[in-house]
């Protein structure tokens, strides 16, 4: 589940900055031990990162390879969120072996670097876990209405897997993943029965129509928010944010930012029922 810190209109996952403050302070133990010995001005300080961040990349883009193979260009597009940090962890290992195998002046430097990096990391990732609430949130007690007039009350579709998208359309973002998320509710399996829904945020009713329709939403599903209520009582102002319930009505994901295919079926697959290819 997303954790973010929110400054202002800007908003950070906590796990992003836990990973480059991890960086940061491998990238200065390896540069500093390198020093002692008489060595500067060597390429592992940013190949080593760079070699792990396309492996993490391409690890989950492997795993979600029908859904990329589609869009290729998307494979590219990393602001999808679509990552697998073991993957990137393992060929920062391989790389660091590559170096005690070839016996590298910097195999000791780099070592050294990627421990320190590991460990902060880990250490952050156990923090935001302990950290955590104890209990899952539940479907707010929130009620909008759809645009074909009729009243959706969240906590009434407990039993239900319940994807809920805070969205406007002027959010760039928000208009990109609609067809997105818009086509994994067509394409859903009879017995997934993921309650998709839109709900805007602060835009009057003949906008969200006139989008709606363009993007062809189903009426049933989009609701208005005119005042953003929704988004101020869940914490998350930010758009576009997509949360994500179980059947219990508990939070299981949150996903702020842009959702593609992959990500999309990766976070539906928490609470559908169904894994993950």
């Amino acid at each position: 589940m997303d954790r973010v810190l929110h400054l202002g209109p800007l908003v950070l996952p906590w796990m992003l900055l836990v990973l480059l403050g991890a960086w940061q302070l491998g990238t200065m133990v390896h540069e500093r031990l390198a020093a002692r010995r008489g060595l500067t001005g060597g390429p592992h300080g940013w190949r080593l990162p760079l070699v792990a961040l396309i492996a993490a990349r391409l690890g989950f883009v492997l795993r979600y390879a029908d859904l990329y193979a589609s869009a290729p260009v998307a494979v590219l597009d990393i602001r999808d969120g679509g990552w697998s940090p073991w993957a990137g962890l393992g060929a920062a290992l391989l790389y660091v072996a590559l170096l005690w195998l070839r016996r590298s002046p910097w195999r000791q430097s780099a070592t050294a670097g990627l421990a320190t990096f590991a460990g902060v990391w880990l250490l952050g990732w156990g923090v935001l876990q302990a950290t955590a609430p104890r209990e899952q949130a539940a479907l707010p007690s929130w009620q909008g209405v759809a645009l074909d007039a009729r009243t959706v009350a969240l906590p009434e579709l407990k039993g239900q897997p319940v994807v809920v998208n805070l969205w406007a359309s002027w959010c760039p973002p928000c208009r990109r993943e609609m067809p997105v998320i818009l086509q994994a509710r067509e394409a859903q399996s009879p017995q997934s029965q993921v309650r998709f829904l839109w709900v805007n945020q602060g835009e009057p009713p003949e906008t969200v129509a006139r989008f709606a329709a363009q993007q062809r939403l189903p009426a049933a599903d989009v609701l208005l928010d005119s005042a953003g209520q929704l988004g101020s009582a869940l914490g998350h102002k930010a758009l576009p944010t997509t949360l994500f319930y179980d059947r219990q009505g508990r939070l299981a994901a949150v996903r702020v930012g842009e959702l593609s295919a992959a990500t999309l079926a990766q976070h539906l697959a928490l609470i559908s029922g169904h894994s993950a290819p």
